[in-house]
């Protein structure tokens, strides 16, 4: 009789990973970066995307500012592409002053780190510090998912909360009708007819708002951190794994192995990417992060991304930092609860390899 769960289970166990790290020495490690990172972009489709925008200046329009009393915040929207204005909110310190508003008042700009905190399967509101009814407050409050305005308020940051792809105003038509949280779906089916993957376009996404940051923001470029929780999570992974201007990556409850969890758990159909599994493990993805601080965020009784397997992901990470040189800056912490964000284990650790760049 055919078992399913038996035949993925070997076919994990069987399909060999053209770039499972063996390296032994920090030499080996940088070879093996320099030739895995091209493959993964290219599975997740970014060399696609860099080749059909090649020349393509993205623009911004700024919507609203709104006086926070303890912060200030900004909508705006950034063509990342010439048909996706992508949503996201500005957070900053009272007082800061930035673009042309600084030139205007012969302000001087200081500059601060940036934190980008993309949200997952939920609204991208709430990461702003924004609740329109009770139960998104609990969500929010409950959850500590309030990611940007923790950055800014208790930590004195700037920070950017970008809608993420296939949610907010950049879902379908009939999902925003259907009151739908997501077209993670719809997003999926087609960027595969043309070479794309969702998590390739999410992360495409975060480059464009480092470049409009760097380019308008009195931000730090050295001190550039990305956390988010789930789907944010995800991005903050692949991102940084790509992106090499991410100086520290704070992904939270989805850091796992790939058969320990999308591999065997019902998951949003955003998370998969064709062929990944033939390149390498999630510890294989997050060791072209090394040497950059990385810490992952794990809930204790979270059922969609098991312990057991966060655990064994992390030993494996660890072991490609350490032969990096820098096991100290690999770490795990794991909060008492579910799947949610645990910002005790976020921001001491974004704050002191913080310290150590400047």
């Amino acid at each position: 009789m055919y078992n399913a769960e038996k035949h993925f289970e070997t076919l994990y166990a069987t399909v060999p990973r053209q770039y499972e790290f063996r390296a032994t020495s920090r030499e080996g490690l940088l070879a093996w970066q320099a030739n895995f990172r091209p493959k993964l972009q290219e599975a997740l489709g970014l060399d696609n995307m860099a080749s059909d925008l090649k020349g393509y200046e993205p623009k911004a329009e700024q919507l609203e500012t709104l006086d926070m009393g303890d912060h200030v915040r900004e909508s705006w929207y950034l063509w990342v592409e010439p048909t996706v204005p992508l949503p996201f909110y500005l957070l900053i310190p009272k007082g800061l002053r930035h673009g042309a508003l600084a030139l205007q008042e012969g302000g001087s700009e200081r500059k601060l780190p940036l934190i980008l905190a993309p949200h997952g399967h939920n609204h991208p509101h709430i990461y702003a510090g924004i609740a329109y009814n009770e139960k998104e407050e609990a969500e929010m409050v409950d959850g500590e998912r309030d990611i940007a305005r923790q950055a800014v308020v208790e930590e004195g940051y700037i920070a950017i909360a970008p809608t993420t792809r296939a949610f907010g105003e950049t879902r379908t038509v009939a999902d925003k009708q259907a009151n739908n949280t997501h077209s993670c779906r719809h997003q999926l089916v087609h960027s595969m007819l043309v070479g794309r993957t969702p998590i390739g376009e999410r992360v495409w996404d975060m480059s464009r708002l480092i470049d409009w940051a760097i380019a308008n923001l009195p931000v730090d470029a050295q001190r550039i951190a990305m956390t988010g929780n789930s789907g944010g999570g995800t991005v903050s992974l692949f991102a940084a794994a790509c992106e090499t201007r991410i100086a520290v990556a704070v992904p939270s409850c989805y850091f796992c192995t790939f058969e320990g969890s999308i591999g065997t758990i019902r998951h949003c159909e955003c998370n998969y990417v064709p062929g990944l599994m033939r390149l390498g493990e999630m510890y294989d993805v997050a060791g072209l992060i090394a040497p950059r601080p990385f810490c992952a965020i794990a809930g204790r009784d979270d059922g969609i991304f098991p312990i057991e397997h966060v655990k064994l992901a992390y030993e494996r990470l660890k072991a490609i930092y350490t032969v990096a040189g820098v096991a100290d800056k690999c770490e795990l912490f794991i909060g008492q609860g579910g799947h949610r964000y645990y910002k005790a284990g976020a921001w001491p650790f974004v704050h002191r390899h913080f310290e150590e760049i400047t």
